[in-house]
Formats: structure tokens, C-alpha cells, sequence
């Protein structure tokens, strides 16, 4: 688990940036039961598939994976069911505004515990084609032999 800033990361989303063009993001609050908290302080949480979408004017997380907790009883949650997200009305306003004009999707990037509370970095993204995708990789290949070689031209390899 990484910790950045007062950040600690429970999961992220790795194949997003690889699907998606970001083009904004949010923080988001969760609303939670108690054995999903102490699943999530395990780190027993899985992004891959989770979406966003706004239903009546409320932000939903859905497909979100969080593993019963192992010390929980009848009182355990179901591991994929949906779950509000806490958003500022202005900001569920703009993204009801860009969602249905720009043909945008809300993915997840990350959950991670932020003074205690479980934070969600939510993106508004557009969906990549196959050929973005490879120029993506072309020139993240491009980059990497760059800087390979100038590290090589520094340690007077060649």
C-alpha cells in the first residue's frame, strides 16, 4: 500500500488510464456499512470493473468488489452491491451536464483512506479506440528508450 500526502491506498484502477482519456477528476466521499470498512482496512477491495453513474440526482458506485469481511458474521455486506458517493450538488449538477452532452463516462482511479474516512478519485473520461491506445504505447516505449539512453550517455556507456 502507497502512502502519499495523509493518503492511504486501499486499490486502484490500473487499466483505466489504458482504456480512458482523463479529463477531469473528483474526490468523492463513500457511504459504507461497518464490515466494509474494516474489509477496506485489509485492503480487500477490487476496482476493476466499477463504474459511476447518477440516478435522480445521486452518484452511485456500482460493480465496486469489497470482500466480506473475515471476522464478520450475519452482519457481513454483500460484496458487490452499490454504493452512494457524496458529492457537492454544484459538482453532481456539472457532471449531469457533461455526461449527457459530451458522451462521457465516470470510471474510478482509486479508494484510499484520507484522515480515516474512505475517499473514492473518480474521473470523468472519455473512452479510448484501439489506435489511441497503441500511440499511447508507442510513445510511452519512446519516452523509456529516452531516457535509457541519456542515463547511459551520463554513465559514459556509449
Amino acid at each position: 500500500m502507497v502512502k502519499e500526502k495523509g493518503r492511504k491506498a486501499i486499490a486502484t484502477n490500473r487499466k483505466a488510464r489504458h482504456l480512458y482519456t482523463i479529463l477531469d477528476t473528483y474526490e468523492a466521499g463513500i457511504a459504507l456499512v461497518g464490515t466494509e470498512v474494516k474489509a477496506l482496512r485489509d485492503g480487500k477491495a477490487s476496482l476493476v470493473d466499477a463504474f459511476a453513474t447518477i440516478d435522480d440526482g445521486e452518484v452511485w458506485l456500482r460493480a465496486l468488489h469489497i470482500a466480506e469481511y473475515g471476522s464478520g458474521s450475519w452482519t457481513n455486506h454483500a460484496p458487490r452491491r452499490n454504493r452512494k458517493l457524496l458529492l457537492h450538488r454544484r459538482e453532481i449538477d456539472g457532471l449531469v451536464g457533461k455526461l449527457q452532452t459530451q458522451n462521457l463516462t465516470l470510471v474510478p482511479l482509486s479508494m484510499y483512506f484520507s484522515d480515516g474516512k474512505v475517499k473514492v478519485e473518480l474521473a470523468l473520461a472519455r473512452g479510448k479506440q484501439a489506435h489511441d491506445k497503441r500511440r499511447d504505447i508507442a510513445e510511452r516505449d519512446a519516452r523509456r528508450d529516452v531516457i535509457r539512453e541519456l542515463g547511459r550517455r551520463v554513465k559514459g556507456m556509449s
